[in-house]
């Protein structure tokens, strides 16, 4: 134990700073998806006639990114409410 914080308080606060550094992983994806929108949008914007291709391309490819993402916000959630860490401390009863 440091001393002031007892490891309860250390082990929810190594939590929270992993929930945060899970949440990093929603950088990537948000700059690829405005990066493959604005492509998407200067293509429709060459070919008019192709637009429903390349816009059905282009949210494919956005919901494959987005996963990235979705995985990080789940992992922060995890870490943040169902506390495994702490659990698995108490449960080795030091």
């Amino acid at each position: 134990m440091i001393q002031g914080i007892t490891s309860e308080a250390f082990i929810l606060g190594c939590s929270a700073i992993g929930a945060g550094l899970a949440m990093i992983a929603g950088i990537g994806p948000g700059i690829g998806q405005g990066n493959a929108a604005g492509q998407g949008a200067a293509a429709v914007g060459r070919q008019p006639e192709a637009k429903g291709d390349i816009t059905s391309t282009m949210l494919l490819g956005q919901a494959v990114a987005e996963t990235t993402g979705i995985y990080g916000l789940v992992i922060a959630i995890i870490l943040l409410f169902v506390r495994p860490l702490l659990t698995a401390y108490l449960a080795l009863g030091l």
